[in-house]
This record gives structure tokens, C-alpha cells and sequence, in this order.
């Protein structure tokens, strides 16, 4: 890691500014045979955390440049940095790169200034995964737990059951060493101080379930019979025209699909066919698009009519999604009421009313999908699991864990004991990169995007 890199680290399409960042021990000198400073002083002569005005040249002058000075080891690559800042068309950011690199750098891999910034003890592993959360979080509860990640509350809560498995280890190999000079050991002690890692541990885990819907989302499934109001539902949450409205039934024929974000949390939300029973062969073929994609949905949200009484085709919609996990919508509640409400309420556990022409009943809405995600109970700020590999090692010590008590509970010998808190130890230390292998920081780092 002796090398110098570099990479564009903003975005690849046109901006106000695109950001060239190089880092290594001879970022300052490479820089220097690119960058002219209007007051004719090195960069390799600036202090940390202080710019200087130039330009960028290339045999002829590039762009104009604003150049950042960081030293290390108080950079976030913990190595000497510089960051020039020039105009953010692609051509430009691309053209002083290449004589970044003309002049000696290398080119940066994915994610290599934070793998540095790792290697270089500025952060841990967990802290470094909670990078590329930030930049791909796509709600605030989901943007909330990656920064708390990232500020090492994660690794703070993991790092309180290391030291409580830590101190069960010493005192174990103390006595096992050395019986007669250590204090005897209270097996019973052992076994609490066990529940409580248990009990950390799962939630955590439980933390890692909840918080995913937030990152990931919910794939969400608008269904109903023709003409309950499915598409205007569709365009108020998708903010604009997304589905097409009409008072004619069957205008659905295909399905469609947005992104949308509701409280907080994303949601690829699909528009489908009303279901039901039609002759209209283009019709069946949507009907029939529509039952899959039921099948597939993590959210169903079931529009009724308030202003009409139910029909057959919503009885059987009722009996078909009973067991999925619905929220049920009762549309157009700004009209007068026929729908025999009791009979939804006695089907479905959520069920909100609104009036999607009107925008009205939006935040019962939210409100209601905040209960069915279980939100109230989910604190973003907490510092949760957020990756599959950290998921991975807190179920692998968790299951550590819970043979270490069941080795007491079956009066096994403490060096059992002993032999399932080490591999506890072992799974947490791969979680923060305490004890981690080459291949795992690898597929760590191949996540990140190049010059971050």
C-alpha cells in the first residue's frame, strides 16, 4: 500500500463540481506537476486542512482548480491527501485524472481510500460497511442507522459483549491454569453472564430484520376489482401521473411499476389490472400479471369502495389475500358509505380510509404502515446490523453463545466452556475486523464504488 492512488470520487454524469482525490506518500509531489497555485505556494508547503486557488494543466490549461490539502496521519486515508476540485463536466473531471495519473499515481480500486482509511486504524470494518450504506441509503431511518453505525455506536455495542466474553475467557484459562491462586469459579455466574450476550446478541439480530426494511424496502402490490380507485392511489403516492385514470373499468391492462417512498421507506410499488373475470383476451393477460405478482408481494395494500357495496369479485379478493400481509384501503370515503366496513375490519388487522382523488386519509396511511412495518418500536439511531456479513457473524456467535450454556447445562468441563466463548470471540472480531481474513476485506470493499 506503499502506492499513491487516485480516482474521480463524485458522481460520473455533469455537475457543479467533480472531485479528483489522490492519496499516498507522494500525493503532495504528484499534484504539484499538475496544479498551479495562483500565489505560487507547494502544496507540499501548506498545512492540513487548508486551500489554495490554482489551475489544473495538461501542456495547456484544463480547468480552473481549487486544490484541498489533508496530512497525514489526520486525513481520512490516514495518508497525505489532496482533492482537486475543478468543473464537474465529465470530460474535464476525466482529463485531469488522466494526468493524475500520467504523473505517477495508480488508479484507485472500489472503495480503496476507505479500505486504506481502515488499514490505517481511522476506522473498523463495521464503520467502513456503514460507508456505503450512507451513500446508498434511500430513506432517513435507513440514513439515520448507517451514520450511528458509522460513528462506532455499532461497534460500541459489540465491543460490550467482547469485553463481557473477554473477561469469562481470563478468568476461565486463569483458573484452569492456575487453580490454587485463582478465585473458585461460580458456574451459575458463568451461565448469566452467558444470557446476557444471548440476549444482546438476538437484538441485534432482531434490529438487523427490521432495519432491512428500511434499506431494502418492501416490493408493494396495489390490487382491487376495476374502478375502487388503484390507480389514482397509484399516482398519489408516485407524486404524478404514473397510471392512467378513467372511469371506465379495465384501463389497467399491464403492470406498473414505481419507486416510491413512503414514511421513510422505499417501496417498488406496482399498479395492476383489476382482478376480475373479463372476456377481453389483452384484459386476461394483465388479470393474470397481476395474481403473479401477488404472489410475489411483501405488501399488499387492498383498495376498496366505500361508496359501493362489496361485490364478488371483492369477496373473493378478500379470500384469495387473507393470508398475506395486507393493508386494507377503503377509497373514496369522501362519498357516502354502502360498504359494509365491519366485515373489512373483521378481515384485516390494518385498514385505513381515504380518499385518494382528494388526498385526504394520507397520513392514517403512514400511520398504519408504520404499525404493520413496526416502526414505533425501531430506533434508526440505535446502531444496528446492516449487512448480511455482520448478520452472518452475530448468528454465529449468538449459536456460540447458546452451546457454551448448554455445555453447563449438561456439566460438560469448563474447558468446553472456554471453547465456545473463544469462538463467540472469534465471530464479533470478524464482525469489527479485529480478527478478519484477506478474503473477507476483500468482499467487503468490492461493494464500494471507485474513490470512495
Amino acid at each position: 500500500m506503499n502506492k499513491t492512488i487516485a480516482a474521480i470520487s463524485t458522481g460520473q454524469a455533469p455537475g457543479g463540481i467533480g472531485v479528483i482525490r489522490v492519496s499516498g506518500p507522494e500525493a503532495f509531489s504528484i499534484c504539484e506537476r499538475v496544479f498551479r497555485p495562483k500565489l505560487g505556494r507547494k502544496l507540499s508547503e501548506m498545512s492540513g486542512y487548508t486551500a489554495a486557488l490554482g489551475e489544473v494543466w495538461s501542456g495547456t490549461k484544463l480547468d480552473d482548480c481549487v486544490a484541498l490539502v489533508f496530512r497525514g496521519p489526520k486525513s481520512y486515508t490516514g495518508e497525505d491527501v489532496v482533492e482537486l476540485s475543478c468543473h464537474g463536466g465529465l470530460y474535464v473531471t476525466r482529463q485531469v485524472l488522466a494526468e493524475v495519473l500520467k504523473c505517477g499515481a495508480a488508479p484507485a480500486g472500489p472503495g480503496e481510500f476507505t479500505k486504506r482509511a481502515f488499514f490505517n486504524g481511522k476506522l473498523d470494518l463495521a464503520q467502513a460497511e456503514s460507508v456505503m450504506e450512507i451513500i446508498s441509503a434511500q430513506g432517513r431511518n435507513s440514513m439515520l442507522a448507517a451514520q450511528a453505525a458509522g460513528s462506532g455506536m455499532l461497534s460500541k455495542r459489540i465491543g460490550n459483549i467482547c469485553e463481557r466474553l473477554e473477561g469469562l475467557a481470563a478468568h476461565l484459562a486463569a483458573w484452569s491454569d492456575f487453580p490454587e491462586e485463582v478465585d473458585l469459579i461460580d458456574i451459575g455466574e458463568v451461565a448469566i453472564s452467558l444470557g446476557i450476550c444471548k440476549e444482546e446478541l438476538s437484538q441485534l439480530l432482531k434490529g438487523f430484520d427490521q432495519g432491512k426494511i428500511f434499506r431494502e424496502g418492501l416490493r408493494t402490490v396495489i390490487t382491487g376489482r376495476p374502478n375502487v380507485g388503484k390507480s389514482t392511489l397509484m399516482n398519489l403516492l408516485a407524486g404524478r401521473e404514473r397510471s392512467i385514470v378513467t372511469p371506465y373499468p379495465g384501463t389497467t391492462r399491464d403492470v406498473v411499476e414505481e419507486l416510491i417512498s413512503l414514511a421513510g421507506v422505499p417501496l417498488m410499488l406496482a399498479d395492476t389490472a383489476g382482478l376480475r373475470h373479463t372476456e377481453d383476451p389483452v384484459e386476461c393477460i394483465g388479470v393474470e400479471s397481476a395474481r403473479r405478482c401477488l404472489k410475489n408481494a411483501e405488501l399488499v395494500l387492498a383498495v376498496f369502495d366505500w361508496s359501493n357495496e362489496l361485490m364478488e369479485e371483492d369477496f373473493k379478493l378478500i379470500e384469495s389475500i387473507r393470508e398475506l400481509p395486507v393493508i386494507a384501503i377503503v377509497n373514496k370515503c369522501d362519498l357516502d358509505q354502502r360498504i359494509d366496513l365491519d366485515f373489512i375490519v373483521s378481515n384485516f388487522r390494518y385498514y385505513v380510509k381515504i380518499s385518494a382523488s382528494r388526498n385526504m386519509g394520507f397520513d392514517s396511511l403512514e400511520l398504519a404502515f408504520n404499525k404493520f412495518i413496526g416502526a414505533e418500536n425501531f430506533d434508526a439511531g440505535q446502531a444496528e446490523l446492516f449487512t448480511e456479513r455482520q448478520r452472518a457473524a452475530a448468528l454465529a456467535a449468538k449459536s456460540a453463545v447458546e452451546q457454551g450454556r448448554e455445555a453447563i447445562k449438561q456439566g460438560l468441563t469448563l474447558d468446553a466452556v472456554t471453547v465456545c466463548i473463544e469462538d463467540a470471540l472469534n465471530a464479533l472480531f470478524q464482525l469489527t475486523g479485529r480478527r478478519v481474513s484477506d478474503e473477507i476485506i476483500d468482499q467487503v470493499f468490492e461493494r464500494f464504488c471507485v474513490g470512495k
